[in-house]
């Protein structure tokens, strides 16, 4: 099975998502078990080796997006996120973006950047000297990675920049480092530690901090999409999404929140393959503001034949190799799903699962408003709390909604008048 297509998927049973899932991408009965137990697919020996002064495991739901189409190949996609309706949206999104022939991709080398702050020197005399001794600095850091080195990859230039502080100015010394498949934190801070030595020699000034830069402006990854005007409902609201993407791109406070919808997609997938979400974030959001005003991570405009046509440009620093993503046993099953061969095709599916969670609320703020949707999941939720059963739950949510009383009790009552 390779098409990512797949009808109605979430009125199937867990055992026949199970199935689907496993037929595509080729999951061992070892692999489907670990994702049947409910343990959050470690053990508490595990999870104390994993952080510090640990007490238990907390555990996040694990769905599937369908109908995504990338570059050609499709793709179920796993994520994991407590909120509801995000991977509906993101499936809703990806079947109408493959119309017109899906996501089209692309991920810059992953290139990591190493910091060194010098102090205490003449900068202009350092710079330099730093120059004139660059080949024995990169040589230097890349004999802290015989593998990177092996795969002609490892540290390619030293950099100076300045930088004007409460006092006065500074030196930060800068490595760029093509760091593979990895995301690529230890061996660029590793790195830097071992030339900063170095560096007080070279300048006679003391190196203080030794520390990549989560703001990887030299990984950036794109995601573009047609969504046909037909399925979206005319060119009218195309033209009302365009007009709600000006809204975002030019005021901060709307920007905030479009912003976070974008992550909502690029996050759970980072959930499920065991990403750093947090410099994730971090990157997207300093990216937003790189115009000095904070603004969309995407763009939203009408092309000559009517269609909406959605793009999205942030950093994404990802790894297939090493980190939690090779330790963690559903990390490993959910990479396994994407079939990922590299890092940039791993941004690329991150990208466009951003996007398309973007145009799904966008859309859906257009038109008829984004409660709609969340009410409806809201009221499953309230209901599966109350104890309702699969074949009861459908009924009591649309009493729910028709009665307009969307709460824990009210379930309870609709529950109770059917028993």
């Amino acid at each position: 099975m390779s098409d990512s297509s797949i009808s109605k998927f979430f009125e199937k049973t867990r055992k026949e998502r199970l199935d689907i899932v496993g037929n595509f991408a080729d999951l061992s009965s070892e692999e489907l078990e670990i994702l049947q137990n409910n343990d959050g697919g470690i053990s508490f020996e595990k999870a104390d080796k994993m952080i510090e002064n640990a007490i238990g495991i907390f555990s996040l739901p694990l769905g599937i997006a369908t109908s995504f189409k990338i570059n050609g190949k499709d793709y179920l996609i796993p994520m994991v996120i407590e909120e509801p309706s995000v991977i509906a949206a993101a499936s809703k999104g990806a079947k109408i973006a493959r119309i017109k022939g899906g996501f089209k991709a692309t991920s810059d080398e992953s290139y990591s950047i190493g910091q060194i702050q010098v102090l205490d020197v003449d900068i202009d005399l350092a710079i330099k000297k730093i120059q004139e001794t660059s080949e024995e600095i990169i040589s230097l850091a890349n004999s802290k990675s015989t593998t990177l080195s092996k795969m002609n990859k490892g540290t390619k230039e030293v950099s100076c920049k300045i930088i004007d502080t409460d006092f006065g100015k500074m030196l930060i010394v800068e490595l760029l480092i093509d760091v593979g498949d990895a995301m690529g934190a230890n061996v660029t801070n590793t790195m830097c530690e071992a030339v900063s030595p170095l560096l007080d020699k070279i300048t006679g000034g003391r190196t203080l901090l030794r520390i990549l830069s989560n703001y990887s402006t030299r990984r950036i990854a794109k995601a573009t999409a047609i969504f046909d005007k037909n399925e979206i409902g005319g060119e009218d609201v195309v033209d009302d999404i365009v007009l709600a993407y000006q809204f975002a791109n030019n005021d901060v406070y709307r920007a905030v929140t479009h912003n976070k919808g974008i992550m909502n997609g690029i996050i759970a997938v980072a959930n499920a393959t065991g990403q750093d979400s947090r410099a994730i974030e971090a990157a997207a959001n300093a990216y937003a503001a790189r115009s000095g005003s904070y603004r969309s991570l995407s763009n939203w405009t009408k092309d000559n034949d009517g269609n909406l046509v959605g793009s999205l440009e942030l950093p994404l620093s990802v790894g297939t190799v090493g980190g939690i993503a090779n330790v963690h046993p559903i990390a490993k099953i959910c990479m396994k799903i994407l079939k990922v061969k590299s890092a940039q095709e791993l941004a690329c599916i991150m990208a466009a699962t951003g996007l398309s969670q973007n145009y799904s609320a966008i859309r859906a703020l257009s038109t008829e408003g984004i409660q709609k949707g969340h009410m409806r999941l809201h009221a499953r939720n309230l209901a599966s709390a109350a104890g309702a059963k699969p074949d009861q739950i459908d009924e009591i949510v649309q009493k729910m909604i028709e009665q307009k009383q969307i709460s824990l009790d009210k379930a309870k009552e609709i529950l109770q008048s059917l028993n």
